[in-house]
């Protein structure tokens, strides 16, 4: 298989670039990208695709996710994680005053349909110019709001330490949503500070940090997932025979009263868009329905010149 996804378990202290670098070397490709990065001092599921396969990655991209993450109460920092500067500590008092009850109290308002301030070390653009750089660079970095959809905030554990109070935590949320802004923003309102200490990524849409593979020793050709398999996971699917098929590929557009799978069984209204999968299990495009029609949105040809084997 030339084409496909591949699932890593990214470990601790590297950035999602140096995978992508690493699974270039084991695929021998450098046509590899990544649905979404993680920041150096987290660990968890990436998802990659390799060759053909990079071009599903944008459907993948806007899927929810989870995370386990330990937020430290006591104190802020500059980065909103244990990276940073540590900045003004909360008094003895405060810490004491933030119980098991006053913080699932301050959690309730952070969930659901929010209004998130994203981090300003963030690699949100602003000007043509990742946040992050701008800070680094000295200038002050004023982001605005974002709607997020934080659909679980469940803390799982509490530690007390030394002037500080740790508390585990379970978050599933939208594409988009920052887990340091939760922790910074759960730390102002109970008026302690706090800051991201620990964080895994467990969940991406349907994929699993449990099917992932650790960096070391990854085995490219055992791990690589179909698109058609990822395409499944993430999208809607329409089933086409081998003559639409090819049709699709040549951009002719399909009748929907002719295809298999979701968009035969007359469901109103049809999704934004479907996979379309033929009978040899290929994903053959991401469709759009145009009326009674289906019209290719990305197709994904049988194989690239160039392409590496995995």
């Amino acid at each position: 298989m030339n084409s496909g996804i591949l699932l890593v378990d990214k470990p601790q202290g590297i950035t999602s670039h140096d995978v992508v670098s690493r699974m270039r070397r084991l695929a021998g490709t450098r046509k590899i990208g990544h649905a979404g990065t993680l920041d150096p001092m987290a660990t968890g599921l990436l998802v990659l695709g390799v060759n053909g396969a990079t071009r599903l990655l944008h459907y993948l991209v806007g899927l929810d996710k989870e995370y386990f993450a330990t937020i430290r109460l006591g104190w802020n920092t500059s980065t909103d994680d244990a990276e940073g500067e540590p900045l003004r500590a909360a008094s003895a008092d405060v810490i004491a005053a933030a119980t098991e009850q006053a913080i699932r109290a301050a959690i309730a308002p952070l969930t659901g349909e929010i209004e998130q301030v994203p981090s300003t070390v963030s690699a949100i653009k602003v000007a043509g110019k990742r946040a992050y750089q701008r800070v680094r660079d000295g200038e002050t970095v004023e982001l605005a709001a974002r709607r997020v959809t934080v659909s679980a905030f469940e803390p799982l554990a509490f530690r007390a330490g030394d002037a500080h109070l740790d508390v585990d935590v379970r978050v599933e949320c939208s594409s988009g949503t920052y887990i340091r802004a939760l922790a910074r923003d759960l730390g102002a309102s109970l008026g302690t500070g706090g800051h991201l200490t620990a964080l895994r990524r467990t969940r991406i849409g349907r994929f699993s940090v449990d099917e992932a593979s650790e960096l070391e020793g990854f085995d490219v050709a055992a791990s690589i997932m179909s698109p058609a398999d990822a395409a499944r996971r993430a999208l809607p699917v329409v089933e086409l025979s081998s003559a639409q098929a090819v049709d699709l590929g040549h951009g002719k557009r399909v009748d929907l009263a002719e295809v298999g799978g979701l968009a035969a069984s007359g469901e109103t209204p049809l999704p934004a868009v479907l996979a379309a999968i033929d009978a040899d299990d290929r994903l053959v495009a991401i469709v759009e329905p145009k009326g009674r029609q289906l019209k290719v949105v990305t197709g994904f040809p049988p194989a690239e010149a160039g392409e590496a084997g995995a």
